[in-house]
């Protein structure tokens, strides 16, 4: 059988109804994504992903979410095991990248790929730590309750003052998903902080956790541990953030990813401080 080369590979924009494939192949690189992720992805930019086929068959997968004018997010960076070292990868990363146009783009990118990306211009911003481990007996903590619709335009203010775009359209449906759990801190009539529980591959996700504080995040993370309380819960710690590399040791949870945030150019001022657990390494 003849090798594949890269111009026998056609890559086109990807559905919603593709997404069981993207996820499967995540799943088994061992990135455990969330079950019911598609549709939220999708909403923040439907036009963001790509498949790359061969004869109609799938090999490889990127995603290039913009995210608003000036930023951008790539993830999903995939191709089927037995066709890698084809160059189907690049052509994909090629194709897709030129949809984020002249935006800043970020991504969370593992070990093995990180040379590769400083080669493509990104650069190192930040290591996150993947935490992995049963999750405590959680509590509710005054000022902390269940996240509701009544919550969505604070929860969606708050969310922008921690992350270098804005995304509505993916908070609506990243908290009210089938199996997502969403709490929220008040101090009177201001949120203080917020979190999301979710159903994962292999285990629950926590992501986000933004907080205003430690003891925000503690409240915020006691909650979303008593839904989980006995089960194997997994977050994603950006690791500047010793507060919350301490939350995530003390709860008895313990390193087993890690990648590194990298950017291509600046990204806008948003509250690093307060991000604790990030939401998605797919989206940021």
């Amino acid at each position: 059988m003849t090798p594949s080369a890269p111009h026998d590979l056609v890559v086109t924009q990807a559905t919603l109804a593709d997404w069981p494939v993207i996820a499967g192949w995540a799943a088994a690189e061992g990135w455990n994504p969330g079950l019911s992720d598609g549709p939220a992805f999708f909403a923040q930019d439907p036009d963001g992903f790509f498949l790359g086929r061969m004869d109609g068959e799938p090999v490889s997968a990127i995603s290039v979410v913009n995210h608003g004018p000036d930023y951008a997010f790539l993830g999903c960076y995939l191709v089927r095991p037995d066709l890698r070292g084809r160059g189907h990868g690049l052509t994909t990363w090629k194709t897709a990248l030129a949809h984020a146009g002249n935006r800043t783009v970020g991504l969370d990118g593992v070990v093995a790929q990180q040379d590769n990306y400083r080669q493509s211009g990104f650069e190192l911003a930040h290591r996150t730590i993947r935490f992995t481990g049963t999750a405590p007996q959680g509590g509710v903590t005054a000022g902390v309750r269940p996240a509701g619709p009544a919550d969505l335009a604070a929860i969606t203010a708050y969310d922008s003052a921690c992350s270098p775009a804005d995304r509505p359209r993916f908070l609506a449906e990243w908290l009210t998903g089938p199996g997502h759990r969403a709490f929220v801190r008040y101090d009177g009539a201001r949120p203080t902080g917020y979190g999301v529980l979710r159903p994962g591959h292999d285990t629950l996700r926590i992501g986000p956790l933004f907080a205003d504080t430690a003891d925000d995040a503690r409240a915020l993370f006691g909650a979303l541990t008593a839904e989980a309380a006995g089960r194997e819960v997994a977050i994603d710690v950006p690791e500047p953030n010793t507060a919350g590399v301490t939350l995530a040791e003390q709860a008895g949870l313990r390193p087993s990813f890690e990648t590194a945030r990298m950017y291509t150019g600046p990204v806008r001022e948003h509250a690093r401080h307060r991000v604790f657990g990030v939401t998605t390494l797919e989206l940021g």
